[in-house]
């Protein structure tokens, strides 16, 4: 596992600092992820993005996309995200409240023999 900052060493006077950077992105994406089956974060123009959404709709996944941006807009919101989530690339797929990782994990998983995508609602 990927070691994190200890929040001791984090110097009280930037605490509120780090623990607001864009908290309202985290938020938003963290209720979206509460209130939805499946939910795929992503940016404009990233082709990888919209291969994820291709697959979930080929598959007739039901799935909730959120957008932040493109590679030269809300970089700083990208990062919040990424802060928060510890995944660093989009896009972020969440599956039933947990992260999945990307395009390459959901095409695997879409794979898998015993169809491990957990209890997801096809249309």
């Amino acid at each position: 596992m990927r070691p994190l900052l200890s929040p001791d060493a984090i110097h009280p006077a930037i605490n509120d600092a780090v623990s607001a950077y864009h908290s309202d992105i985290v938020q938003e994406v963290s209720q979206a992820v509460a209130a939805n089956s499946v939910v795929v974060v992503g940016m404009k123009q990233n082709p990888v993005v919209k291969k994820a959404r291709k697959s979930l709709q080929e598959a007739g996944i039901e799935f909730t996309y959120l957008e932040y941006g493109s590679y030269t807009s809300q970089w700083h919101k990208r990062l919040a995200l990424k802060m928060w989530s510890g995944w660093a690339t989009f896009p972020m797929i969440f599956v039933d409240q947990t992260l999945i990782g990307g395009n390459a994990e959901l095409q695997a998983l879409l794979k898998s023999p015993d169809g491990k995508l957990p209890s997801l609602k096809r249309v």
